[in-house]
């Protein structure tokens, strides 16, 4: 069997992992700060994707270097909670993977349809 490798062109985004989906996903709807980001991944995924706090953080720090999400300002800093928000370039992200997302699973039911039919 060979492998197909597709090319991708710099102005061609790479599809996002799962946490990353799922981080910026949670962020489109309000700031968030790391627990409230991981209780809500969570109950977004139905309990399937529990992410580790490691996980998390790591794709958070990624994030803000590519200054997809920024941080927060809120006025409860009493327990040093780190919030975060999405920034446009991150929202433009996420559209990007949907529509991708969208143009995948339509061609997939049309086959799997084509099959059973």
């Amino acid at each position: 069997m060979r492998q197909v490798v597709s090319k991708q062109d710099a102005s061609t985004p790479k599809p996002l992992t799962e946490p990353v989906f799922l981080i910026l996903t949670s962020l489109a709807e309000q700031p968030r700060h790391g627990y409230a980001l991981l209780q809500d991944i969570q109950h977004m995924s139905h309990g399937r994707v529990v992410l580790s706090t490691g996980t998390l953080y790591g794709a958070l720090r990624r994030l803000l270097e590519d200054g997809w999400i920024e941080r927060f300002d809120q006025e409860d800093t009493s327990r040093e909670k780190q919030a975060y928000t999405l920034t446009s370039a991150g929202r433009q992200q996420l559209r990007t993977e949907l529509e991708r997302m969208r143009q995948l699973t339509k061609v997939a039911a049309a086959r799997l349809r084509m099959n059973e039919a």
